[in-house]
């Protein structure tokens, strides 16, 4: 899986070669490398790299991640260049929003119920994925029209969990 990371205003692009825990990647064109990680608690990633080890703990932002690594805060965003971007247009403004899974995953969670009203930002459902929690939300505010997650569910790529009017 190819994204762009922006981390602290500068781009780059990573290659996910294999996911965690034994994660290998690519970092532009530089050669592949190697890491093991674990995560012992939610939002904490416990990673051994090149013979060194590094706890890196992560907080979900709207528009983001910060992400502390030895006292060194990374303000990060990650694109997927295969999925719509809110930058890319005005599609999706108004009408209904699908929000759909990234990835196959678990549902774990889900956050909301038909009826509710909802912030931009709001965390909806959250799926479990290569043993990481990833929550959904919503890119603006607006009703939840309908909700197809179920907890404990396995969802496919793409599938929608929910709907916003």
């Amino acid at each position: 899986m190819k994204l762009a990371l922006i981390a602290n205003g500068a781009e780059r692009a990573i290659e996910i070669l294999a996911p965690a825990p034994a994660c290998r990647f690519r970092l532009g064109d530089d050669p592949a490398r190697s890491a093991q990680v674990e995560v012992p608690e939610p939002g904490v990633y416990s990673i051994l790299m090149d013979g060194r080890s590094y706890e890196a703990r992560v907080e979900e932002r709207p528009g983001g991640l910060v992400v502390v690594i030895d006292g060194y805060r990374f303000e990060i965003e990650v694109r997927d260049p295969r999925r719509w971007s809110r930058k890319s247009g005005g599609a999706g403004a108004e009408g209904v929003q699908s929000i759909a899974a990234p990835m196959p995953g678990k549902v774990v969670r889900v956050l909301v119920a038909p009826g509710d009203a909802v912030e931009a930002g709001q965390g909806l459902v959250v799926v479990e994925a290569m043993k990481m929690q990833n929550e959904m939300k919503a890119s603006r505010a607006g009703r939840v029209l309908s909700v197809a997650a179920k907890e404990g569910a396995t969802v496919a790529a793409g599938e929608v969990l929910a709907t916003i009017g």
